[in-house]
């Protein structure tokens, strides 16, 4: 499809805009006075801004959104800015996603300087995502979910928080901080197993959190398990348990060959996750190398 009319059509409103914002610094300081320039200013970027998304310009959309959050800010209308920020990050994360973090950082501050934490923690969330998915910046990522979280959890929204916790305690597995992730997972699972909504997947966090011990050394899986057991009596019954008493038993037998058997067996029936896999696949090989030790 030929997008050049609506191209031409946005670069005009685009000058224009340009025009307008050329006086806004000197209005600014007289905007009781009664001067509209600002926000017509604002208005033909976010109007330039949509016309370059319709384009797909997404380069042109950002910059657009972005000035018209810098007048709205200067203009002291911070709810406007925050958005036309998120909508220029929004924008740019299609194409720059290092900008799309500036721009999404900036709509960021200003709404924790409103005191609307809820929607901080939102965006910190895509922040995260961008981190990880994008810039595969990971530690940059679990800042961001941490964040989040804390945010989520002084206002109250437990479920939320747990939602962005459960994500970094993945990331910081991987990266072997284990008894952070443990400590992460074993909050979750005691709070669901006192909530009749969330007890079922209490089993899964507790079974997480074993599987981290299991990193550390087999001793604090054992120990870890039975107090899981103890905790939620239910959690003895899952087929995860079941899992993790086999697992433990190949273990202290150093058996690799029973320990892979377990692993197939269970996933005969059910896939473990990738980030389960790769956690299991560093104890079979903490065992192997006992094994050739022993030799």
């Amino acid at each position: 499809m030929d997008h050049s009319g609506k191209e031409q059509e946005a670069e005009a409103l685009k000058r224009e805009a340009d025009k307008k914002a050329s006086s806004v610094g000197a209005l600014v300081g007289r905007m009781f006075g009664g001067s509209s320039k600002p926000e017509e200013a604002c208005d033909l970027y976010i109007k330039a801004a949509n016309m370059f998304k319709m384009t797909k310009n997404w380069t042109e959309a950002g910059k657009c959104f972005s000035k018209a959050g810098r007048i709205h800010q200067q203009s002291g209308r911070q709810h406007e800015a925050a958005n036309d920020f998120i909508n220029a990050g929004n924008a740019y994360k299609k194409v720059d996603p290092k900008k799309a973090v500036e721009l999404v950082t900036k709509a960021i501050h200003i709404y924790t300087d409103m005191g609307r934490f809820t929607t901080a923690a939102k965006h910190h969330m895509t922040l995260g995502e961008i981190c990880e998915t994008q810039l595969d910046d990971v530690t940059q990522a679990v800042v961001h979910y941490q964040q989040a979280a804390d945010y989520y959890k002084g206002e109250e929204s437990t479920s939320s928080a747990n939602n962005c916790l459960l994500k970094v305690a993945a990331h910081v597995a991987l990266q072997y901080q284990y008894q952070r992730a443990v400590q992460i997972y074993e909050q979750i699972g005691t709070y669901c197993m006192d909530s009749p909504l969330l007890k079922y997947s209490a089993k899964d966090h507790f079974f997480k959190a074993a599987l981290c011990h299991f990193c550390i050394d087999m001793l604090n899986a054992k120990l870890a398990v039975q107090r899981y057991q103890e905790m939620f009596p239910a959690f003895s019954d899952c087929r995860e348990c079941k899992l993790l008493k086999k697992l433990l038993e190949a273990s202290e037998e150093g058996d690799v060959d029973a320990f892979t058997n377990a692993v197939k067996q269970f996933e005969s029936i059910t896939r473990l996750e990738p980030w389960a896999s790769s956690l299991l696949l560093r104890v079979k090989d903490t065992i192997r190398h006992q094994e050739i030790d022993l030799r």
